[in-house]
């Protein structure tokens, strides 16, 4: 089975002004063929996340005008801009919405369900879509809509910005990209009010920036990043976060977007696979952004100089969002105007300096957690999950079900480059159930090709053995394909083990179940409100790479010698107090020096 929306690299699909013109023909022809008597746009399959679809449309008809001077246009953007006016802006409270501050305001907003009270909850961002879709009817309003109704227009969005931000609790769902949005609708919606109206709109929207998102970033792996429905970052939605913090910089010039977008934008570098695999976040671990995520992916890929386009999108929704059959929706239509509008082209090369949490290079990679314990490796084209056993998740020595990879103090990491090989030393203090202080020591070190893992503790009274591993996933072509087993040899004796019970709470990767699954299922709310990674860390055991102890280490020691990606045999073979020898390397791991700092040297063979 493949996984369903983790297509191609995102920074693949054609970028030219050739290609986006086509996008917008078949926009505008499906639009002509659609249009209502009444001039709704929108998809007759349409039901929640309706209340900016029409008026997104609209904004791409508007585009595709400007662009093309198409005369069968401006009669088709006033009349369904006119349909908008008089069908879709609410101004009744919606019977059940719980974030109201203001009852009975008058107000304009958006609604999620058009049916009174149906689902109410959504109405705050539904609202915040709607704003960006009118603003950028404004901002490509020349030509095309008469004094009157631009002035309804304006008055209709300015009341969708009182609403959003007086009228109910600002950022209800504690959604980064929701937030940014909103303070990115005020931005763009100033700039079209008249004088005495303009900056205090504009000075609200920075603050709400600056004092409501900004101050409230939450710490990941390093970095400071806008909080995703309660979680530090969501592989769906946090890239559109950056698509937001992208266009605030465009559109206001203010450095803080730029310097948190660089923040964001090297967080996800160093999180994401070389082949643009990610997993993992509070809403949907595996539900990919297409289009939302290209404006912020390519603007500050090249400002931080990296190739974050290899990011795995959902390329059904690669232009703009569309339903089951392939109908364009309408909805979040404005990322594609601003993507078209940007002319940044994409960085293609990786950054070229080494980055705390991953190790990278050519085909190879592996992604960090805030402990320095891997979180995604690849190699050979496969994907590995850090394994479950006992409860507990990560990649290290086990004994006697306890797995020694939470640290207890200072982790220290020392990169090395030498000989077309890359590496990277971790070591942290590791204390186990017998209250005892041990120091482990991972090498990893690739070729581009292949990565080997070395992992050396003081030795354990027992018959321990590393935990390798979870093989999850690997490169089909343009999609990415569920697998049960990978391409891992070992120093000492390798088993691949599955879990013996069944159950939510046990992950077997020979089943038909994808971890976005397993992880919603054991989360405490409903799909789509619970918090995924939440329920995977209730995961009891899965299937799992396990290696025992290398023949040959030093007495003191307990070394594993672990090799992911294709190779013949391998036969490390361990000296002191530690060098270790590979058919494709020697890596001496030294005594710390004056600053407790780990020493490593690499040298090619």
């Amino acid at each position: 089975m493949h996984l369903p929306r983790q297509l191609g690299p995102l920074h693949d699909l054609p970028a030219t002004p050739e290609a986006y013109d086509a996008v917008l023909a078949d926009v505008v022809a499906q639009a002509l063929a659609r249009l209502t008597p009444e001039g709704n746009l929108e998809h007759p399959d349409a039901d929640d996340d309706i209340g900016d679809t029409s008026l997104g449309f609209t904004s791409l008809l508007a585009l595709a005008w400007q662009r093309s001077k198409d005369p069968r246009l401006p009669e088709a953007v006033r009349r369904s801009l006119a349909f908008h006016l008089r069908e879709r802006v609410y101004t009744e409270d919606n019977p059940g919405y719980p974030n109201l501050t203001v009852r009975g305001s008058g107000l304009p907003y958006a609604r999620y369900v058009l049916e009174a009270g149906a689902h109410p909850i959504g109405d705050w961002p539904s609202t915040v879509w709607a704003l960006l879709q009118a603003v950028n009817i404004l901002d490509l309003a020349d030509g095309l809509v008469d004094d009157e109704q631009r002035a309804e227009l304006v008055e209709v969005s300015h009341g969708y910005w009182r609403w959003l931000t007086e009228a109910t609790c600002f950022n209800p769902q504690e959604a980064g990209n929701q937030a940014i949005g909103c303070v990115v609708g005020g931005l763009m919606l100033a700039r079209h009010l008249p004088p005495g109206q303009e900056e205090p709109v504009r000075a609200r929207a920075l603050a709400l920036y600056r004092d409501r998102i900004r101050a409230h970033r939450v710490l990941d792996r390093g970095a400071l990043l806008p909080p995703e429905h309660g979680g530090a970052y969501d592989n769906n939605y946090g890239p559109i976060s950056l698509s937001f913090l992208a266009q605030a910089h465009r559109i206001s010039g203010a450095e803080m977007f730029a310097e948190d977008g660089d923040a964001l934008a090297r967080y996800l570098d160093a999180r994401l696979t070389s082949g643009g695999f990610d997993n993992g976040g509070p809403r949907y671990s595996e539900q990919h952004s297409g289009f939302e995520s290209v404006l912020g992916l390519r603007y500050f890929g090249a400002r931080i100089g990296s190739d974050l386009g290899r990011y795995r999108g959902d390329t059904n929704w690669g232009r703009h969002a569309v339903k089951p059959d392939g109908g364009v929706d309408g909805h979040f239509a404005w990322m594609l105007v601003w993507q078209i509008q940007d002319t940044t082209p994409w960085h293609r090369n990786p950054s070229a300096g080494p980055a705390r949490h991953q190790l990278r290079a050519d085909s190879v990679s592996v992604a960090f957690d805030s402990r320095m314990t891997p979180s995604l490796v690849e190699a050979g084209g496969t994907y590995y999950l850090p394994a479950a056993v006992n409860r507990q998740h990560g990649f290290g020595p086990v004994l006697d079900g306890f797995l020694y990879c939470r640290p207890m103090g200072e982790v220290r990491v020392r990169d090395v480059r030498a000989g077309g090989l890359s590496a990277k030393l971790v070591s942290k203090p590791v204390v186990g159930r017998d209250h005892v202080l041990r120091h482990v020591r991972s090498l990893y070190v690739t070729d581009g090709t292949r990565l080997w893992v070395t992992v050396a503790a003081e030795r354990l009274d027992g018959t321990p053995y590393l935990l390798a591993g979870l093989p999850y996933a690997a490169d089909d072509g343009d999609r990415v394909r569920r697998v049960a087993e990978g391409e891992v040899a070992s120093a000492g004796a390798l088993r691949l083990t599955h879990p013996a019970a069944q159950g939510t709470d046990c992950f077997d990767a020979r089943a038909g179940l994808t971890q976005e699954q397993a992880a919603f299922a054991l989360a405490a709310d409903p799909r789509g409100y619970g918090d995924p990674d939440e329920g995977w860390r209730h995961l009891v055991t899965s299937t799992a790479y396990e290696a025992e102890p290398a023949p040959g280490a030093p007495e003191n020691l307990h070394v594993f010698a672990v090799r992911y990606g294709p190779g013949g045999d391998f036969t490390p073979s361990f000296e002191g107090d530690l060098t270790v020898r590979t058919e494709a390397f020697t890596a001496v791991i030294g005594a710390e020096d004056a600053r407790g700092e780990p020493a490593l040297a690499l040298a090619a063979r």
